[in-house]
């Protein structure tokens, strides 16, 4: 069933769905507010929350150390927020960072960067670690490049940037943990067949990964390599880009939708694009 605009003339394409977003509280608006725009039912259940990293000691040391480093790059808006609030507690100013080269993963990173005043030099065609790692090919040697990101994440970079020649350090900025709080709604939500997701959405491995671990043992069907999940029978699962997409492969989990540009928008538009039943 499709439902009508206000207006009354133009079907909304996910009119009466009920779409899953896992998303932090904190960055799931974007993801949400378009979903619904285009008239889904959005039930937001975080699979991820950011937390601050034990110690800033590490992140606070490098940027003590600005002078030093050739490159920054950072691959998430929450490695920015991070990294901007120590530079404020540090007192340190755009101009520490004036001789630097900055690299972002993806637009989102590029524009929270650049509300900060800073120039964004790469931003790669894909908007995932490999294609960082290969606009920055010819760039780094002999350089020093400083990669502030998450507790937890893909060694691609750091690791390909050594055998390019770079001299990477890697620091600590933020953390993700599983937000505890969700296990008993997400549970609920997925037995409950009136307010049951049509659509769930992953926005990175970490998502994938806490969704697994949110929902305990009981997820799976077969043994011992795990089969498409019974829990999830009937239920599309969307995913921003390739690294989500294989984590999920990985864990026993269909990839019903991928989104062609790694992005929000590109995820919303491939949700969008399918002709989904209600």
């Amino acid at each position: 069933m499709r439902k009508s605009s206000p207006s009354g003339n133009v079907k909304l394409p996910l009119a009466g769905l009920r779409i899953l977003v896992g998303r932090a509280r904190h960055q799931a608006s974007a993801l949400s507010s378009g979903l619904r725009e285009l008239g889904a039912v959005v039930v937001e259940i975080p699979f991820i929350e950011i937390r601050k990293p034990r110690s800033y000691e590490p992140l606070d040391s490098a940027l003590k150390r600005l002078s030093e480093y050739d490159w920054l790059i950072l691959t998430s808006v929450n490695g920015v927020d991070a990294v901007w609030e120590r530079l404020r507690k540090l007192r340190l100013t755009r101009n520490h960072l004036k001789h630097l080269k900055v690299a972002a993963i993806g637009p989102a990173t590029r524009k929270a960067i650049e509300k900060r005043g800073i120039k964004v030099d790469v931003v790669p065609e894909e908007y995932v670690a490999e294609s960082v790692v290969e606009s920055l090919r010819d760039q780094v040697e002999r350089k020093r490049v400083l990669l502030a990101r998450a507790r937890v994440a893909r060694d691609v970079i750091p690791r390909e940037l050594r055998k390019l020649g770079a001299k990477v350090d890697v620091v600590e900025a933020y953390e993700t943990v599983i937000p505890k709080s969700s296990r008993m709604r997400l549970r609920i939500i997925l037995k409950d067949s009136k307010r049951r997701p049509h659509v769930i959405t992953f926005t990175s491995s970490s998502t994938v990964r806490n969704f697994v671990a949110l929902l305990g043992e009981n997820l799976w069907r077969g043994r011992p390599r795990p089969q498409k999940a019974s829990v999830v029978e009937g239920i599309l699962l969307a995913s921003i880009g390739p690294v989500t997409s294989s984590t999920l492969c990985e864990l026993g989990l269909p990839v019903d939708l991928e989104a062609k540009e790694y992005t929000i928008p590109g995820l919303i538009k491939a949700i969008a694009s399918v002709e989904l039943g209600c």
